[in-house]
């Protein structure tokens, strides 16, 4: 097994708000907190580590469904984040709660149970978090037709 590291370089702008710089090419991005203590002009860290969860585990179910040559249409991801206090009055994120909907009705694809009882064991990002913080996952068809 090999191990890769990614790194990110974040660097202060003004009070609250940071510079996210990834790979070489890759445009970098506003990150900020949202008011009182900043302004709020580009996503919290809050919202990036729902937008990673949301990202990766889209990710995932489109790979799942390509590898058997199925398309999915345009999926969807919505990720809502609880935010509040713990034991110590502190702000943590309790918990995550990610919603998917595919482009196209449950019916149309082929292997609809393997798919769904197995893409999220793929996600690196949500299986990590998930060791911290509780994940739940769902995914819904064009339809409205809950497939998990």
């Amino acid at each position: 097994m090999s191990n890769n590291t990614e790194t990110v370089r974040l660097t202060q702008i003004a009070d609250f708000q940071f510079e996210a710089h990834f790979a070489a090419g890759v445009p970098a991005l506003l990150c900020d907190e949202p008011p009182p203590l900043g302004q709020g002009q580009g996503p919290s860290p809050v919202q990036l580590l729902a937008a990673a969860v949301g990202n990766c585990l889209s990710a995932s179910l489109l790979f799942a469904w390509r590898k058997f040559k199925q398309d999915p249409g345009r999926i969807a991801c919505d990720v809502q984040a609880e935010v509040g206090r713990n034991a110590e009055g502190r702000l943590r994120v309790l918990g995550l709660k990610a919603t998917l909907t595919l482009g196209v009705p449950g019916d149309t694809l082929e292997h609809l149970e393997r798919v769904m009882g197995g893409f999220e064991a793929y996600c690196t990002v949500t299986q990590s978090v998930s060791q911290g913080i509780d994940v739940t996952v769902q995914v819904f068809d064009a339809h409205g037709a809950q497939l998990k």
